[in-house]
């Protein structure tokens, strides 16, 4: 006799079955799109002990991928996290990335990547309410 089909909602949901159920879209994605090189990317900052600002994503299909850009609260301002970008871009030209894209909801971070070579491909307006999503691309070489 098979179980008992059950639904599971928001915080019945097991972490173990969120991790599996997006490793299962980027899986089939990846088997979709043939010849994934997937490989994460990260680089972080420290002071002694002290994380001061860190970035994170992947490299696949000759592009850098940009998930995650944070610097501490009390270190903005300092050119810290332009800096944990430029480390980001550097190790995806070494992998052999042709070009980067990177999202955010802020208009001023927008203008920030737009002053360090990306160009805006994309806007949603409200996106959230009062936010626009900026989808910027910044290309080192043309793709064939």
């Amino acid at each position: 006799m098979s179980a008992l089909r059950q639904w599971r909602r928001d915080e019945e949901v097991p972490q173990a079955a969120l991790d599996a159920v997006r490793e299962g879209v980027f899986i089939h994605g990846r088997q979709q799109a043939q010849g994934s090189d997937a490989r994460d990317i990260a680089c972080a900052l420290y002071e002694g002990d002290e994380l001061l600002a860190g970035a994170t994503g992947r490299t696949e299909f000759g592009r850098l991928y940009v998930n995650y850009l944070w610097v501490e609260a009390d270190r903005r301002g300092e050119g810290l996290g332009g800096a944990c970008l430029r480390q980001l871009e550097a190790q995806a030209l070494k992998r052999g990335c042709v070009d980067a894209l990177i999202e955010t909801l802020s208009d001023e971070t927008a203008q920030i990547y737009e002053h360090m070579g990306y160009a805006c491909i994309a806007h949603v307006h409200d996106y959230v309410p009062g936010f626009t999503r900026h989808i910027l691309l910044k290309v080192w070489k043309p793709r064939d």
